[in-house]
């Protein structure tokens, strides 16, 4: 993680693996959460880039909606941030 001038955090590493900065964040007004813009705005804020608190006024999202976000890509990785998942039952025959 890069930090600016007066210590806090101003790069970190985004969910392909690449640098994420501010300037790389979705714009706030993002409406349409992709798969890709859900992972960099979890890894923005678990790499100290914005704060929770930030992150909910910045896109107008709830703690909880965000708390899904984050508990989905850590527990089922990028498939996880899906807007429709389907569970699977194995065929009972």
């Amino acid at each position: 993680m890069g930090r600016d001038g007066r210590g806090e955090v101003s790069v970190v590493i985004g969910p392909n693996g690449q640098p994420l900065t501010l300037a790389d964040l979705p714009p706030a007004r993002t409406t349409r959460w992709v798969i890709r813009r859900k992972a960099e705005v979890v890894a923005a804020v678990d790499g100290g880039l914005l704060t929770l608190d930030q992150v909910c006024e910045r896109y107008n999202l709830s703690v909880e909606e965000f708390v899904t976000w984050e508990n989905a890509l850590h527990k089922y990785g990028l498939s996880g941030l899906r807007a429709t998942t389907q569970r699977y039952r194995g065929a009972s025959a």
